[in-house]
């Protein structure tokens, strides 16, 4: 006797997926797939500008690996797949919807962020934009031009935190360090930490004479005919700590030195803003990062540094009228914070938007860790010479 009667019936009545079915299902678990892997694994970013040359240099695609500090857990689920926070082709469409938005978790990590990682992040100003000048902080714009104008001038939209845009730099300081910077060269917790060979800083060059073979300094892209001389036989240009050594090795060079801002005067744009700090991106400081569970005396000398921690990464109301400090509506002297900070800078110095302008970075802002170059495209260069080959699969350190 046949127990399993059912079981022709069932396959009788079952029918065979079409091309059209099929292809669609394997379309949609490709995607569902892929966004696993970029959301909890690994995902690859394009390097768009110079700010981090000459460790990075612009044409790098490189992965980032979210496991080494932990998988954030999307903050903004709903999302059209492979796209940031703007629909392919358009300005201001947003590539996500946020009616649903979750609170900030990240999934346990291989390890902390330490000093001198390359981290990828998103922008900390980035929660507002100016759609029609989306290149320059809109809080920049607003200080030069004024809240009104600014308004009354660019189309302004808000972004969640995971939808900013993308950052990439050197963590130069970690939660509870003191940092500073001195005539260019960073200090951390009372040490110097002087700029890696991988770094850019202005150097004034002085060569004994210029009747030389200037493709001698050809392998170090100076640019003398884009730099005006400063003085006579003298130029200013951007290079690494190894190139101004190498500099000094030739005969016709006089002198390298080191070009930095003059401390003292005010530089409009520096962090925090504040009339009574003189500082600019050369000297700056002495600032404490804040760190999870640490408590600040709220007062008129801390307050401009961390004014914007406490009420916008930390989403508090804070106000103050007649002198004293509120914060949710209660007197405070103290605040005890709930994140972990981080303070960013570029390799190139002089050509870096980074925590020197904006502060601090909020550990809800981390996205992952930059692991190494896949691919390195020089769009300037000739046709047989696009890819930089010496820089596929290279570490970034």
């Amino acid at each position: 006797m046949n127990y399993k009667f059912w079981q022709k019936k069932k396959d009788a009545t079952k029918k065979k997926k079409s091309k059209t079915r099929e292809w669609v299902d394997a379309i949609v678990f490709a995607v569902v797939a892929a966004t696993i892997i970029r959301v909890f694994f690994i995902e690859a970013y394009t390097i768009p500008s110079g700010s981090m040359e000459r460790s990075l240099l612009i044409g790098d695609f490189l992965f980032v690996s979210k496991v080494n500090y932990g998988a954030r857990i999307p903050m903004t689920p709903v999302a059209f797949p492979f796209a940031h926070h703007t629909m392919p082709l358009t300005t201001s469409t947003k590539a996500y919807w946020d009616g649903v938005q979750w609170k900030y978790h990240r999934l346990p990590g291989l390890s902390k962020i330490k000093r001198n990682d390359v981290v990828v992040f998103n922008f900390p100003e980035g929660d507002t934009v100016a759609v029609e000048n989306q290149a320059e902080s809109y809080y920049a714009l607003e200080r030069s031009l004024g809240r009104q104008q600014v308004r009354s001038t660019f189309t302004i939209i808000d972004r969640p935190v995971d939808k900013r845009e993308n950052f990439i730099k050197r963590c130069i300081g970690i939660p509870g360090d003191v940092i500073s910077m001195s005539n260019g060269i960073a200090n951390v917790n009372g040490k110097n930490e002087p700029l890696k060979n991988t770094g850019m800083m202005p150097y004034r060059i002085e060569f004994k004479t210029m009747d030389f073979n200037y493709a001698a300094l050809d392998e170090f892209n100076l640019n003398l005919g884009n730099s005006p001389a400063v003085a006579t036989n003298t130029y200013i240009v951007d290079a690494s700590p190894e190139i101004a050594e190498k500099l000094k090795t030739f005969d016709f060079v006089k002198s390298v030195n080191l070009s930095p801002d003059a401390p003292g005067p005010v530089q409009g744009g520096v962090f925090p803003n504040d009339p009574n700090r003189a500082w600019n991106r050369d000297n700056f400081g002495p600032i404490k990062i804040p760190s999870k569970g640490w408590t600040v005396n709220i007062d008129s000398n801390t307050m401009p540094l961390y004014y914007r921690a406490i009420r916008t990464y930390e989403g508090n109301k804070v106000e103050q009228k007649a002198g004293v400090w509120y914060i949710n509506d209660k007197p405070a002297t103290t605040y005890t914070f709930k994140m972990d900070y981080y303070w960013m800078m570029g390799d190139n110095r002089h050509n870096s938007a980074d925590s020197r302008y904006w502060g601090f970075v909020p550990e809800d802002h981390i996205v992952g860790k930059a692991l190494f170059v896949w691919m390195s495209w020089d769009s300037t260069a000739s046709f047989l010479h696009k890819i930089r080959w010496s820089r596929l699969f290279m570490g970034i350190h």
